[in-house]
């Protein structure tokens, strides 16, 4: 594959688009609680459970087209309300008028601490920090960026409803690279058993001197094959900003022992 030729301005403009489709991937809850949803939660995996996810991503922006094709991402509950996280993508992206560029994309490391759980009265509440690692490919667009997510989240449910959101701060390193905040906040519903749908609003400062906030929503569902397999979708768009729609596809696998969830 060919490279396209750029000057720093033209880079400097996918890598921001870069930036905001990895925020994308990273919706609905750790089910985009995380998947498939941007909006995150305090809730942690169990200990000594996990969940493994293989899905993609897409974002038809105004300037380009971009996902992940794809991307794997796991959570593990290293000590109860602690949970470690990795996602691993292959990126690609594709500016209007020019070649698809695709390689490794940046990989996202965090901790999710649960410092408060929920009562009758009381939503639970926990933070959530990622770091992106410069694993990408910066001259393709598909990585090299070093931001920094501090994140509050909180959740309170009643019934078959489940609320959860809140937000935090970008510190976004780099040449033209803005700091910004993100917040956002979801409600869902248990339909059956096996099927959960919601949807969520989001906003996000603007990251680049050039760029421009966005505001947005996402409406997805969570299907239950099994006590261990899942099936998870999102799609919409923004309301104020350069996306035209995204969506999000992803089939979850969740594990641990069967022993501990019965005590």
């Amino acid at each position: 594959m060919g490279q396209q030729r750029t000057t720093p301005s033209n880079r400097l403009k996918m890598k921001a688009l870069a930036f905001i489709l990895a925020l994308a991937v990273l919706a609905p809850a750790t089910a985009w609680a995380g998947p498939p949803f941007i909006t995150d939660d305090p809730e942690t995996v169990e200990y000594q459970h996990g969940e493994f996810y293989i899905a993609s991503q897409y974002a038809n922006n105004k300037d380009s087209k971009e996902g992940t094709a794809p991307h794997f991402e796991f959570n593990y509950g290293i000590i109860p309300d602690v949970q470690l996280h990795l996602l691993v993508p292959l990126a690609f992206v594709h500016p209007n008028g020019g070649p698809t560029m695709y390689g490794f994309g940046d990989t996202e490391v965090g901790v999710k601490y649960r410092f408060l759980h929920e009562t009758d009265s009381v939503p639970q509440v926990g933070t959530f920090p990622i770091v992106h690692l410069p694993t990408g490919d910066s001259d393709r667009a598909v990585g090299g960026h070093v931001p920094v997510f501090l994140p509050i989240w909180l959740q309170k449910s009643r019934g078959p409803w489940t609320t959860y959101g809140g937000g935090g701060y970008w510190i976004n390193p780099g040449e033209g690279n803005k700091n910004f905040w993100q917040l956002s906040w979801l409600g869902q519903r248990e339909i059956t058993k096996s099927l959960t749908l919601g949807a969520e609003i989001f906003y996000f400062g603007k990251d680049t001197d050039d760029g421009r906030d966005r505001t947005g929503y996402n409406i997805g569902w969570i299907f239950n094959l099994s006590e261990d397999h899942h099936i998870l979708f999102s799609a919409g768009s923004d309301i104020a900003g350069n996306n035209r729609f995204s969506a999000y596809l992803g089939y979850q696998y969740t594990f641990g022992p069967r022993e501990a969830e019965k005590k």
